[in-house]
């Protein structure tokens, strides 16, 4: 089986995969300190619980966006689960798509994995919207290569940024609210978070398809992605494994390495 890795900036999710069935997935909060002691006793249990073993796994993948979580994530790899990973970004890791952009090496690894996940699942051209840390807009062209996209501060941390510029603004949560007029501070709040990232992802999306000049289909992905997808015609569909799946695919293309 197939242990894949997707740590990003806010979290890591680590997911089996037994060939193409996903099996389970488990969500933990980034460290970039975080030991492979450490992960090793919060993972097994949640593999325990989902009646996986250690001995299960003799494959393993690895996104991260994290520079200094590298380390302790193939440790963990090597030390407990025997295997050895294949990273994406490093030279030996062999890509199925293109990656048409000015300086290849910088794009991101989940970006990446968005992007040949959407090639094998979606119709194309397309452009993929990923709710995190930052939210992100990448293109895929008709030909499944990566063309580049948009990088814009992800809601949760503009919130923050609000919050701490703003002595007098409370803490709120993440909803639609009712009405785009807000009759109190926390409702006027949520509705300029919310109504401003709807008019956000309604903007770039329509920019983007005027600059290529073609019809593209829309795909959300990330935690968020149901939230703003109900509320708006510009996201087609929403994919919550996408990234996950791009993992998958990546390691069956070097699977004969």
């Amino acid at each position: 089986m197939l242990l894949a890795i997707d740590s990003g900036n806010t979290n890591a999710v680590f997911a089996v995969y037994d060939g193409d069935a996903l099996r389970a997935s488990w969500r933990v909060s980034t460290n970039a300190r975080r030991t492979a002691d450490e992960y090793v006793i919060w993972l097994t249990q949640l593999m325990n619980l989902a009646g996986l073993g250690q001995s299960d796994i003799d494959a393993s993948i690895i996104s991260n966006v994290v520079p200094e979580a590298d380390f302790n994530l193939v440790q963990l790899c090597q030390r407990y689960f025997n295997t050895e990973p294949l990273v994406i970004g490093r030279p030996e890791c062999r890509l199925p798509i293109r990656i048409d952009i000015d300086r290849p090496e910088e794009a991101g690894a989940d970006r990446i994995a968005d992007a040949v996940a959407a090639q094998d699942r979606h119709a194309l051209p397309l452009i993929v919207v990923d709710f995190g840390t930052a939210t992100t807009f990448d293109v895929v062209d008709k030909s499944g290569n990566y063309c580049g996209g948009v990088i814009a501060p992800g809601i949760n941390l503009s919130l923050h940024a609000l919050e701490m510029a703003a002595a007098r603004l409370p803490r709120i949560s993440i909803e639609r609210p009712p009405n785009v007029v807000g009759r109190s501070t926390v409702s006027a709040m949520q509705s300029g978070v919310f109504w401003g990232y709807i008019g956000l992802i309604e903007g770039i999306v329509g920019r983007i398809r005027a600059e290529r000049g073609e019809a593209m289909g829309v795909v959300g992905t990330g935690g968020l992605a149901p939230l703003f997808a109900g509320a708006t015609d510009a996201i087609d569909t929403v994919d919550p494994d996408l990234t996950l799946w791009g993992l998958r695919l990546i390691y069956r293309c070097n699977s004969n390495r």
